[in-house]
């Protein structure tokens, strides 16, 4: 493996709609095949929906779910002695939305709901209440790290 050092981490743009670049990255990772134009229509229809259930505006509704998604610290799995030990650690900044996004769309994709619109508005709606499948995600891995905290010591 050569050692060049790290490659420089791409900027995602805005999203035409919203102006922001957390929207970008959920359309990327809803988009299936390089299919931008679906992802996009999928997500916005969901926001527009957001918007007639709640009443508040989408962004802010989203701001909310992710934000309740996140989590705080993660379970990396340590081979110590022959035993494999999960040592709970901090989550940087960038992991938190990359899991609170992933969890979101992954947890989307299990509800019972017609379309991926309706899945995807009802869970933001949901994480937004502290409720849905990807909040429950969160507060399973903060209790598994809490269970774990014995083995903080064999830090990365």
């Amino acid at each position: 493996m050569p050692r060049k050092g790290s490659v420089a981490k791409r900027d995602v743009l805005p999203d035409p709609i919203y102006h922001s670049k957390l929207v970008t990255r959920l359309i990327n990772k809803i988009m299936f095949d390089g299919k931008r134009g679906t992802a996009q229509t999928i997500l916005y229809n969901a926001f527009e929906r957001i918007e007639k259930k709640t009443g508040q505006p989408a962004m802010d509704v989203f701001a909310t779910a992710i934000s309740n998604i996140m989590p705080e610290v993660e379970l990396k799995v340590r081979r110590v002695g022959g035993q494999n030990y999960q040592v709970p650690t901090d989550v940087s900044p960038e992991r938190k939305t990359t899991l609170g996004l992933r969890w979101l769309v992954n947890y989307s994709r299990l509800r019972n709901e017609r379309t991926m619109e309706e899945r995807l508005a009802a869970e933001i709606i949901d994480a937004a209440n502290g409720t849905g499948a990807s909040v429950k995600r969160r507060d399973d891995t903060h209790k598994m790290a809490e269970a774990n905290k014995a083995y903080a010591h064999y830090r990365y």
